[in-house]
């Protein structure tokens, strides 16, 4: 494993980490860069709790399955910006819009609200996963045409989700982020093809998939030489069923440790309810997130889907207000 050291650390702290790397049976190999000092662990098991100790800012385990998400020592946290959409680096963006585009007035109405209060990119689904055959599958590609007229009208970058290889050409002709949706995170032949597209790819996480699965999947992406990922945090399905998925904010600290790459969370598909979204979504800008995506309705009770979990105009802006200020506590800027 390679442990490395905060800038600044002191020589005392470095003594102090080699003597507890040796003192478990290990050779230490100290490895100095420009401005920071990191520490090789070389044998068959670290000894725990090494991030605990003073002068550690993280530790990077060796032999990963997935070498291009991972960390390291000299790989520095991935920003990406998309017209005006930025993540990381301090910049907290918000995606915010309907689950799905219903029509040209209701997708162009909120498009413009959403970057009144503002969000930097547009959501908005024009094909849509749904678990049953005969709900509302989305509108096609004049989904697709909408979201680009509201674009056009207010500069968002549009986030829109793909569902199959066969798809990614004509998304990627309107939408400026491809997004992989939960069901589709195995989906292995869509996410090389949607990786080869060269636009950014915003990946969800699956509801049953662990941490490593989850790097493995963006690992198919940063395979085809696109580096542009985001990572989603959208909920786990548990044994609970107070909210619709289980919320695991904890996830956020843990792949910002994991992975250089920016992490996003989906407060309103991690809880399906719409008085628990804002909270969420405090608590994932607290929690270190470099971005937010949103699900906001005019009138929740009329959406063609997922309407229990959309924001209402006025409740979007009182979260964006709020999570202004806990970013600005962390010194960032939303």
């Amino acid at each position: 494993m390679i442990i490395v050291m905060k800038r600044g650390a002191t020589p005392l702290q470095i003594d102090r980490v080699i003597k507890h790397i040796e003192h478990a049976g290990m050779r230490c190999q100290v490895i100095d860069g420009t401005g920071w000092t990191a520490l090789a662990a070389l044998g068959d098991k670290g000894p725990a709790n090494l991030d605990t100790l003073d002068g550690v800012d993280k530790v990077v385990p060796l032999g990963l399955p997935y070498q291009l998400a991972g960390a390291g020592p000299d790989r520095l946290p991935t920003t990406l910006q998309v017209r005006n959409l930025a993540l990381g680096a301090g910049r907290i963006a918000v995606i915010a819009g309907p689950c799905s585009v219903e029509s040209r007035q209701q997708i162009l109405d909120i498009a413009h609200l959403v970057r009144e209060a503002g969000a930097t990119g547009l959501r908005g689904g024009a094909f849509k996963p749904r678990t049953s055959p005969y709900s509302f599958q989305g509108m096609g590609e004049r989904g697709l045409e909408l979201l680009a007229e509201a674009r056009t009208q207010t500069g968002l970058a549009v986030v829109t989700e793909v569902m199959a290889p066969e798809q990614v050409a004509i998304v990627a002709r309107y939408a400026d982020v491809l997004q992989v949706g939960a069901r589709n995170m195995r989906n292995y032949p869509l996410l090389v093809t949607a990786g080869e597209s060269g636009l950014p790819i915003l990946l969800k996480r699956g509801f049953s998939a662990t941490m490593e699965e989850f790097l493995l999947a963006a690992e198919y992406i940063l395979k085809t030489g696109n580096a542009r990922v985001m990572l989603c945090e959208r909920g786990i399905r548990t044994f609970e069923d107070h909210t619709r998925f289980t919320l695991a904010l904890a996830s956020v600290p843990y792949l910002h440790e994991t992975t250089h790459l920016p992490v996003v969370v989906d407060p309103s598909h991690g809880t399906g309810k719409a008085s628990l979204v804002a909270p969420m979504a405090l608590a994932a800008v607290a929690a270190g997130a470099d971005g937010l995506l949103v699900e906001v309705h005019a009138d929740p009770a009329a959406a063609l889907s997922d309407g229990f979990q959309a924001l209402v105009p006025a409740g979007f802006r009182q979260m964006m207000a709020d999570c202004r200020k806990v970013a600005a506590a962390l010194g960032k800027t939303l």
